[in-house]
């Protein structure tokens, strides 16, 4: 990429997002591309911030933070401590069509129509056992302001057995688990705001895709009914870029089992054929493929001289 469109991008990003505070916004790079943004560094201040508290200043998960900046304390990072802030990213290995949600790295991407650009949203997603979907195109069917929220027998069953009796229809309103704003995409499942203060950039939902207040309320005020919304579960997403440089975004694949997200060893980490065939180039640096599988920063890194 050349540096005067890195800057570009970079100065571009960074005005949508502390204008808005609600989206980092990209302009789409050619059809041939697919590397955008640029990362940036924060000097931890001294007043007790939570990685939390920095993770949604910067529009980010707590995952993205934790994956670019291993071993920080998510409770209290140490002040006077430099964290990367990951803002640079490779798009999803889909159409740039509407809505796709990535749920191996915890983002979703909007690509409003007859605009050149992308909106990228941090989002939390379905537990263990809970799995929101993938591989999955679908529709957004429709859109609901103070949504309620019907809890099934089984939740119902399982919060009785913790001592809490939920009502058959929790009403609307700001303790709502559904939050304020809804985007229903099926029978099953909606993309949707949040009662809680955490939660984005983890496995928190019961499938659903969980979004910020303002975040989901940016969504519902700028997403059609009848916008496709395409799931998919990319864990390595690479791009040759129109110069020959090749990059490699690794993320935390996600964990199929219990026993595997209770597990403190790293959850196997699968090459699709695509990406076997990207890093069998051969211009691939072995020794900086080996390092990038192993640390899995969620961030991209060249491959190739």
């Amino acid at each position: 990429m050349k540096p005067v469109f890195s800057l570009a991008i970079l100065f571009f990003s960074l005005i949508s997002f502390c204008q808005s505070a609600l989206a980092v916004i990209y302009p789409l790079p050619p059809k041939d591309s697919r590397l955008v943004g640029e990362n940036q560094y924060y000097v931890v201040p001294d007043d007790k911030r939570t990685l939390e508290d920095i993770a949604t200043q910067f529009q980010l998960g707590l995952s993205n933070l934790m994956e670019a900046n291993p071993g920080v304390d998510p409770f209290l990072p140490k002040p006077g401590s430099t964290l990367i802030i990951p803002h640079q990213l490779i798009l999803p290995d889909a159409p740039r069509e509407g809505i796709v949600i990535n749920i191996a790295e915890m983002r979703l991407y909007y690509y409003p129509k007859g605009k050149k650009i992308v909106e990228v949203l941090p989002i939390g997603i379905g537990q263990v056992g809970r799995d929101t979907p993938e591989n999955w195109v679908t529709t957004v069917q429709r859109k609901r302001a103070n949504p309620t929220w019907t809890p099934t027998p089984r939740i119902r069953k399982e919060y009785a057995a913790k001592g809490v009796t939920l009502p058959p229809v929790w009403p609307a309103g700001p303790d709502n688990p559904m939050g304020l704003f809804a985007l229903y995409i099926g029978n099953l499942y909606a993309i949707h705001g949040t009662n809680a203060t955490f939660g984005i950039g983890l496995r928190v939902s019961q499938g659903c895709v969980r979004l910020r207040d303002n975040d989901i309320e940016h969504l519902f005020n700028s997403v059609p009914v009848g916008t496709r919304v395409q799931f998919v579960n990319q864990p390595i997403k690479a791009t040759e870029e129109p110069d020959g440089a090749r990059y490699l975004e690794v993320h935390q694949p996600l964990s199929r089992t219990q026993a595997e997200f209770d597990s403190a060893e790293p959850v196997p980490l699968t090459l699709p054929t695509a990406i076997s065939r990207f890093v069998a180039h051969a211009e691939t640096d072995s020794f900086v493929l080996k390092r990038l599988l192993e640390s899995r920063t969620g961030m991209p890194t060249r491959i190739n001289p």
